[in-house]
């Protein structure tokens, strides 16, 4: 915990400065912005689901690409959405 105490004759401004460089220093704020972003991993449920819609959406547009059915924008330079 950063505690600043308001010297004699000391304006707000220099008191305010002081404050956020000792928690510039101490290393607080670093650790909030870290947390903040944090996520959390995946479960094995979420991963397997992930991994099946990843299989149907590549399964859907390999057969469309087949039929010629895709649009310029899926596919690069004759290759397949995936780019294989």
């Amino acid at each position: 915990m950063v505690e600043v105490r308001r010297k004699d004759n000391e304006s707000v401004d220099n008191l305010i400065r002081r404050f956020t460089r000792k928690v510039q220093l101490s290393g607080i704020k670093y650790e909030v912005t870290k947390r903040q972003y944090k996520t959390r991993k995946p479960n094995k449920r979420q991963r397997q689901a992930a991994a099946q819609r990843r299989a149907e959406l590549r399964e859907k547009f390999d057969r469309l690409d087949k039929l010629g059915l895709l649009s310029d924008k899926y596919t690069r330079r004759g290759q397949s959405f995936r780019g294989r």
